[in-house]
């Protein structure tokens, strides 16, 4: 009697426990949810975009922005004016993590190098410096003495006493290949307005 107690004990255990990983196994297959998949960011206008990149001119490394060499990346509001307009819309649309290169000619850059930005300065002006070479860069003053200007020099003639110096940007006339990483897409931080709750 004992015996079929026992046995009859572990029977019912077994059936239940079989009888509760069925009821689980059901449980499961229809408690299946699948979290909602939402669209990455993307670069437009008033998103926040970070982004890593390499400048080159004819094949020559010019800028590298980049975390291998513990660059802290770039943050811009996109749409701002804070990079080339062509570059820009080279992003417009992408999302984080894609890559892309935009070879931007001198127009869509810094434009073409004017000849009537560069002029002849009396070397003396340049009294504080031990030796003036060309390709030196120096803050000058405009002639209205409102702003100043970077000037690089050019050419420096010793037998004449004159240096030219060019107002020009330093990449105007050059093409541009930007290689591009977006870091990261968010959108602009909420300000708060005035008397809203």
């Amino acid at each position: 009697m004992v015996g079929g107690a026992a046995a009859q004990s572990l029977e019912s255990h077994s059936h239940e426990t079989h009888s509760h990983e069925t009821h689980s196994h059901e449980t499961h297959s229809h408690e299946i949810v699948r979290a909602p998949v939402s669209a990455p960011a993307r670069v437009g206008a008033g998103k926040y975009v970070t982004i890593n990149y390499t400048l080159r001119t004819n094949g020559a490394i010019r800028h590298i922005r980049s975390a291998v060499w513990g660059d802290e990346p770039l943050e811009y509001l996109h749409g701002s004016g804070r990079l080339l307009p062509a570059l820009e819309r080279a992003l417009e649309g992408k999302v984080e993590g894609e890559r892309l290169v935009a070879t931007l000619p001198p127009e869509d850059a810094y434009g073409e190098r004017d000849k009537a930005l560069q002029q002849r300065v009396p070397a003396e002006q340049f009294g504080g410096v031990d030796q003036v070479e060309a390709g030196m860069c120096f803050l000058a003053q405009s002639e209205d003495g409102r702003r100043a200007e970077n000037v690089m020099i050019t050419e420096v003639n010793e037998e004449n006493g004159f240096v030219v110096v060019d107002t020009n940007h330093p990449l105007a006339g050059m093409t541009l290949e930007f290689d591009v990483t977006v870091v990261a897409v968010r959108d602009a931080p909420a300000t708060a307005g005035c008397g809203k709750a």
